[in-house]
């Protein structure tokens, strides 16, 4: 999509006067992004318009498509938020500060600078939900061009859109990018599966086209006979849906019979209804699997009627009966109500939208109190993007939980001094146990008494969702507090033994401070106090204590075992050095060797592993057999020499993976050799059932470029689905 139709479109539902506001916006990021590339090659300006493209499919409102534009200036240039907010207004500097990863602070690890940047997000979005359209819209595009990224950049991403953006797309009610989303992340996580299903499902489309039409041309001629006017079509089953089901229900694409479904789009609730008693007229409808989600809508606020009849050929068939109104928030979800109408946009704070999106308030109360980033991601993960139970209070109204939840968490749900006062429970009208498992459709009568003496610390491991497990923290934070600093105390002066260390020389003042300051505590003994009620642990707490001490000894232990190691390390000639073309730094007379498990070839980040007898073994940075905490005392670090023989060649060994079909494998060998490259060995083996082939190789090379230009080559024969490196 281009700017020009970008804006074009932007002007079917928005005033002059906005679409020139947009204008601007592209201008300034086209202006920050100037010099500025993607992996692809292209100029880094198309992100943002492509982002913004997305956006206004949604018919959101000038503020958050112009966010859009903006979005990545204040993250990848030296433009600030204070900027933007002098040159547009308050609103599009807070959606932008919104999607902005943190970058000022050190993080131990990536993953905990991921988890902290997500929870900088989801915070931001509780206050204001066009944070996550900006958001995901930015994923949806990211996923769409992730082909130019490195195969682990590749993994990594496509894994955290299964885990958190697709989920949340979901929560939402987003489907159109919920689903793609969802199948662009399986392309690159199991690329077997995902084009066998592609391959499987273009076979038999002539078939089911036909199927489909029939039925409808059926539907639609006894609607006119009853005279309800509407919109019948086919509705494609998506790819991740199908291999969800192969997985969890270990059946093969065969076994799968309801890739069919049909939607039926009418004018009112009272005609959904009427079509219902039409299509079970028709055909026999299926036990167990009518749904009416019009009665009783999702917590995405999705609805409709769902119903699954033996259709006209024995095969079940799926027949989905909504509204237009309906179909565009199963669509668009939030988005539906977000949409820009005569000039005004929804109030993110009016009472109706805060009701429809009130599950998300969890997010908040998580949010105060968690401390640790990977744990509030956690919780988020187990509150809002599991399967979800849906229980009924006494009066019949609904409340919505994550699979697994006991009476404690409905307790709590519900308020948390029901929750506090909580002594019993009846699920159906049956005494059950405070950890007794809730199921969808079960009726809890909370059982409550002004005497009771509050929660027990058991309950905080019964409980099993973050939200109750928050509610019940709270209350022993404020209840017992003197209690919790010396219960915290001792609890940390245990701990600070364990690791050998006395605790008069961690638990200075100053140190105290320091980690109370970083945990974002008020002081030391809010600190004590909060590991005293299980707010955080002990140990999360002893390690940023102890980080220092353990660091002056690790160093110490390093250069004692260094030494120790270097002294068993043979040395070699200088003939033997020219051949391995690595060098170790600072320090001459080695015997080096590359690693066969491995094979590191020029290119590759690597490093060196002293042996014991046999010098030190090259391997890659990444090797399997190099990532334990073990090893660490025995690694060095060491680089290839700037002037390593371009003639020498190097073993790797890949695999090939693609459609089982004739000419295949010696494609494949033409296309290796025809880039001018040897090869040492071959095998391969062919899966009948799957139809998938796959080829092992060891072909020698000269550095990690010389590799690239042989796995674009092989990629470019027909039907391949996959090209890798291995290690052994």
């Amino acid at each position: 999509m281009t700017i020009d139709q970008v804006l074009e479109k932007a002007s079917q539902y928005l005033g002059e006067k906005d679409v020139a506001f947009l204008q601007k916006a592209y201008l300034y990021a086209e202006k920050a992004h100037s010099g500025q590339y993607r992996k692809s090659g292209e100029p880094y300006i198309l992100h943002p318009i492509q982002v913004a493209g997305i956006i206004i499919e949604l018919q959101l409102d000038p503020n958050t498509v112009a966010a859009a534009f903006l979005h990545d200036v204040v993250e990848d240039t030296d433009v600030s938020i204070e900027d933007i907010e002098e040159e547009f207004n308050g609103q599009v500097a807070m959606l932008v500060d919104g999607v902005t990863k943190l970058k000022k602070f050190k993080y131990k690890s990536k993953e905990e600078q991921q988890a902290e940047n997500h929870r900088k997000m989801l915070i931001a979005m509780a206050k204001d939900i066009r944070v996550i359209m900006i958001k995901l819209a930015d994923r949806l595009h990211n996923m769409r061009t992730l082909k130019y990224m490195p195969p682990e950049k590749q993994r990594v991403t496509s894994n955290e859109t299964l885990e958190i953006f697709a989920p949340l797309a979901h929560r939402l009610g987003i489907s159109t990018i919920k689903w793609e989303l969802e199948d662009t992340a399986l392309r690159y996580l199991d690329p077997q599966q995902y084009y066998r299903i592609v391959n499987l499902m273009k076979k038999k489309r002539a078939e089911r086209e036909e199927y489909l039409s029939d039925v409808m041309e059926r539907i639609d001629g006894d609607l006119k006979d009853v005279f309800i006017g509407a919109e019948i079509s086919g509705r494609p089953k998506h790819i991740y849906s199908i291999y969800r089901k192969m997985v969890l229900q270990n059946k093969q694409f065969n076994e799968i019979y309801d890739l069919l479904a049909v939607r039926i789009i009418v004018q009112n609730i009272k005609d959904c209804y009427a079509v219902l008693g039409v299509i079970h007229t028709l055909w026999k409808p299926m036990p167990g699997r009518f749904k009416d989600y019009i009665a009783m809508p999702k917590a995405n606020m999705y609805q409709s009627l769902h119903t699954t009849v033996v259709g006209p050929h024995g095969d079940p068939l799926e027949v989905q009966i909504r509204t237009e109104e309906m179909h565009r928030v199963a669509e668009f979800g939030v988005a539906a109500h977000w949409a820009y109408k005569e000039g005004k946009a929804v109030d993110p704070k009016s009472d109706t939208f805060e009701d429809k999106l009130s599950w998300f308030r969890d997010v908040i109360e998580s949010q105060n109190d968690t401390n640790d980033a990977q744990e509030f991601m956690e919780s988020l993960k187990m509150d809002l993007f599991s399967d979800m139970v849906f229980v009924f209070t006494p009066k019949g109204d609904v409340i919505e939980l994550p699979r697994g939840s006991v009476p404690l968490d409905f307790a709590y749900r519900i308020h948390s001094e029901i929750g506090n006062r909580c002594i019993g429970a009846k699920v159906n009208g049956k005494m059950v146990t405070l950890d007794h498992e809730l199921k969808t459709g079960d009726i809890v009568d909370v059982m409550t008494s002004k005497h009771s003496y509050g929660p027990s610390q058991d309950w905080i491991k019964i409980a099993q969702s973050s939200h109750a497990r928050n509610k019940i923290k709270q209350w022993f934070k404020k209840e017992r507090r003197e209690d919790n600093i010396i219960k915290g105390k001792e609890t940390i002066e245990r701990e600070i033994k364990a690791l050998e260390f006395e605790p008069k020389d961690v638990l200075n003042h100053d140190n105290v401070l320091e980690v109370a300051n970083k945990f974002s505590f008020a002081g030391e003994e809010d600190m004590f106090a909060a590991v005293g009620y299980g707010g955080i642990s002990a140990k999360q707490i002893v390690n940023r204590l102890t980080e220092k001490l353990r660091k002056q000894l690790d160093q110490e232990n390093e250069e004692q075992s260094l030494a120790e190691a270097l002294s068993e390390v043979p040395s070699f000639t200088p003939k033997k050095k020219m051949n391995s073309g690595v060098r170790v730094k600072g320090v001459d007379n080695l015997l080096i060797r590359l690693s066969r498990c491995c094979n590191p070839v020029p290119g590759d980040e690597i490093v060196g592993y002293i042996t014991k007898g046999r010098g030190v073994s090259i391997h890659r940075a990444d090797c399997s057999n190099m990532q334990s905490d073990d090893l660490e005392s025995r690694l060095l670090s060491v680089e290839w020499e700037g002037n390593v023989n371009q003639s020498k060649s190097y073993n790797v060994d890949i695999e090939i993976t693609g459609f089982d079909r004739n000419g295949m494998l010696n494609e494949v060998l033409h296309a290796v050799t025809e880039s001018r490259t040897s090869i040492h060995a071959v095998s391969g083996r062919s899966d009948h059932r799957n139809k998938v082939a796959t080829i092992h190789m060891t072909i020698l090379i000269r550095n990690v470029d010389h590799l690239q230009k042989v796995v674009d080559k092989i990629k470019q024969i027909k039907d391949i689905y996959s090209v890798r490196r291995i290690m052994h």
